[in-house]
């Protein structure tokens, strides 16, 4: 049986193609899947614009298991922006250097017990049949001051993490798969998704 990832992101899909190993499934994005619907994210959760990617790809196919996720960074001092528009904070064509930028901006002279953020990371299971879950996964941290790191992808350069110092662009992709919100909520989504196919067995 295979995935269908309702994005277009592949580090997200090899995310999930490491966290899923072992199962058995194979994962595609949905455009290796030939498919592009028209989603209109108007949730106001991480959960509910999850669901709607990924019910928006399973009816179009609707023999795969479909999961989609929705995540952004919270930064409690911006009044937890940019939120469910992480991704189009800005406009969805601006580069992360220049986002990134504009946050630090706005956070010039916070001190460092006000930088409080968080990673959300909301996924959305469709299965064949028309069932479905979710399964949330957060990292608590803060906003550094400058970016750091060459790793990872988004907001990772400024999101620093204790008790290390660094942000999530300075660790290995194992060492943030272990902690990061998607990681968790991959790995719920995982023991979740097991037990259900095994009971479908």
């Amino acid at each position: 049986m295979k995935i269908i990832f309702a994005t277009g992101n592949q580090n997200k899909v090899r995310e999930c193609h490491e966290i899923l190993d072992g199962l058995g499934l194979s994962v595609i994005s949905q455009k290796e899947a030939g498919l592009n619907p028209d989603v209109v994210e108007d949730g106001t959760t991480f959960e509910e614009n999850a669901l709607i990617k990924a019910r928006s790809v399973a009816a179009l196919d609707d023999t795969a298991i479909v999961i989609a996720d929705d995540s952004g960074l919270e930064i409690d001092a911006l009044n937890k922006e940019p939120g469910i528009y992480s991704a189009r904070y800005m406009g969805e064509d601006t580069s992360y250097e220049i986002k990134n930028k504009n946050l630090l901006e706005r956070l010039k002279g916070v001190e460092k017990e006000k930088r409080t953020a968080r990673f959300v990371c909301a996924i959305a299971v469709v299965m064949p049949g028309g069932e479905e879950f979710t399964c949330t996964g957060t990292i608590e941290g803060y906003i550094g001051d400058r970016p750091m790191g060459e790793n990872g992808f988004g907001y990772d350069p400024i999101f620093y993490v204790d008790p290390q110092g660094v942000s999530t662009a300075s660790l290995t992709p194992e060492e943030k798969n272990a902690i990061s919100h998607r990681g968790k909520a991959m790995r719920a989504m995982r023991e979740e998704l097991a037990k259900r196919l095994e009971e479908k067995a």
